[in-house]
């Protein structure tokens, strides 16, 4: 089993998220992020700590819990509690900002937008992901029970599904597209990522981390074994979702922003 980023995350995460987290920081290999960098929502900091080779100057989450897992992690000179519709730097002070994963559980995406805007500095980089609307018609149990004419519990289990992911958004292109217009951002890039099998794979996953959810609160970890013997068949059936890259149609979207006015 290679000592990548597939293996780093999840030995020390759930399978589900584990998978996810890899490829996103793989879309990062290569990517210019001019400092200084502000990481929106940046959590406990795991995905800053496996995917970044360099300390990001700052980050801000408005969980306290999960930012003091981040002071321990070292991944940025500076951590701030803050709502991201309020932040506390200075207007045009980052070179750049990341938000892995973070954008699709604001319910006004607005406002936040508009104020990462004004931390910004004039052609800034801003790079996102999140689930696109493709989200909820690539879940597997959602397709078998549409394929049998059960449209309505589908649909049922689509809104259950995004409740439990916390999602308050799932949106097309032209949604994002007119939306980031708004804040004065304009899409450089984009990419369509996690293909239905790998999109089942997370779905299933999400019930098999069950007792990851067990250990995190009695041991306060994910994995109570992370070695290779233990996560050997794990990392087998997840692998070729880790390597399928980026996609015609896919579950989430990648962005790589730039800040106009």
């Amino acid at each position: 089993m290679p000592d990548d980023l597939l293996w780093r995350q999840l030995k020390s995460m759930p399978a589900f998220r584990g998978l996810l987290r890899a490829v996103e920081s793989k879309f990062y290999e290569g990517v210019l992020l001019p400092q200084p960098t502000l990481d929106l929502g940046c959590g406990d900091g795991h995905f800053a700590s496996e995917t970044f080779t360099r300390q990001l100057e700052a980050g801000v989450d408005p969980w306290w819990l999960p930012l003091k897992e981040a002071r321990h992690r070292q991944a940025y000179a500076v951590l701030s509690q803050a709502n991201g519709d309020h932040l506390p730097f200075p207007t045009s002070h980052f070179a750049s900002a990341v938000s892995n994963s973070v954008l699709e559980h604001i319910p006004d995406i607005d406002a936040v937008l508009v104020e990462l805007n004004r931390v910004l500095q004039s052609d800034a980089t801003f790079i996102f992901c999140s689930p696109s609307d493709y989200f909820l018609s690539f879940l597997s149990i959602s397709r078998f029970l549409r394929r049998v004419g059960l449209k309505s519990l589908a649909e049922k289990y689509e809104t259950w599904f995004n409740f439990i992911s916390r999602h308050r958004h799932c949106d097309s292109l032209d949604v994002w597209r007119e939306r980031l217009m708004r804040a004065g951002f304009t899409v450089e890039k984009f990419w369509y990522y996690f293909s239905p099998g790998a999109h089942a794979s997370l779905e299933w996953w999400h019930y098999l981390g069950v007792p990851s959810v067990v250990s995190k609160i009695i041991f306060g970890r994910w994995i109570l074994s992370p070695t290779r013997a233990n996560l050997y068949f794990t990392e087998k059936l997840l692998r070729k979702y880790y390597e399928e890259g980026k996609q015609e149609k896919g579950a989430y979207v990648f962005f790589v922003c730039k800040k106009v006015k």
